[in-house]
């Protein structure tokens, strides 16, 4: 149990790995003249590699949680899975997307005005395209996610309750801010929408830490029930 705790711990963490995106896909988000060529494009590079990391490692966290929660509901383990799987296709999803991008500035001959105007429409598309997959997929199942491992964790008390509570109070307000960039009142990336988020991404960090330096609950009574594995 410990050797879990730890390893879940660790991969909560590496889901932290994606904060510097913002910066790198800085260029290709903020600029249409990125498709035609100005600037570099290694940080989007590295931002898409930094998200495949996140996804994969959003999995591993279920995947290596999964043993312990399902002692405490099988179904909602499940659920925790199933977003994960959800989330992470999501965000390769929006990685293709920018990496289309860089393929064309990378492989276009622009021999016109039409063609210059075809390359940017084509690019801004892809990057409309990330940025609905990101609310979906980095806002939205999070939601989904931490409602259902919250709950799991309050319910067994493998780790101090305040945690859970945290995503708990914090899933519903991420869940309200998505409905309102949704419906246009504020944008994706604004400071309403940062703050919304920040519960959530406390709770995550969090609780990646405290598995890592305590461990689960010796207390907690899913740790007296025999393994199933």
């Amino acid at each position: 149990m410990r050797r879990t705790a730890r390893a879940a711990g660790v991969l909560y963490l590496i889901t932290f790995v994606s904060v510097p995106t913002l910066a790198l896909y800085g260029p290709v988000k903020n600029s249409a003249d990125f498709v035609l060529g100005v600037g570099g494009d290694s940080g989007v590079l590295w931002g898409a590699l930094s998200e495949v990391v996140v996804g994969a490692a959003g999995i591993g966290t279920a995947v290596v949680l999964f043993p312990v929660l399902k002692r405490q509901s099988e179904t909602a383990a499940f659920g925790v899975l199933a977003a994960r799987i959800l989330e992470t296709s999501l965000i390769f999803v929006g990685v293709i997307s920018l990496l289309s991008v860089v393929a064309l500035r990378n492989g276009a001959v622009v021999s016109s005005v039409a063609d210059r105007a075809a390359l940017v429409t084509a690019g801004r598309t892809q990057i409309a395209l990330y940025n609905g997959t990101f609310l979906l997929s980095q806002s939205l199942m999070p939601v989904v996610v931490d409602l259902l491992l919250g709950y799991l964790l309050y319910r067994s008390r493998l780790v101090p309750r305040v945690l859970p509570i945290v995503a708990l109070v914090g899933a519903p307000l991420l869940l309200a801010s998505d409905a309102a960039v949704f419906f246009g009142a504020y944008g994706l990336v604004s400071p309403l929408a940062a703050l919304a988020a920040l519960p959530v991404a406390v709770f995550e960090f969090a609780l990646g830490v405290w598995l890592i330096a305590k461990g689960f609950n010796p207390a907690s009574p899913l740790l007296s029930q025999p393994s199933t594995e």
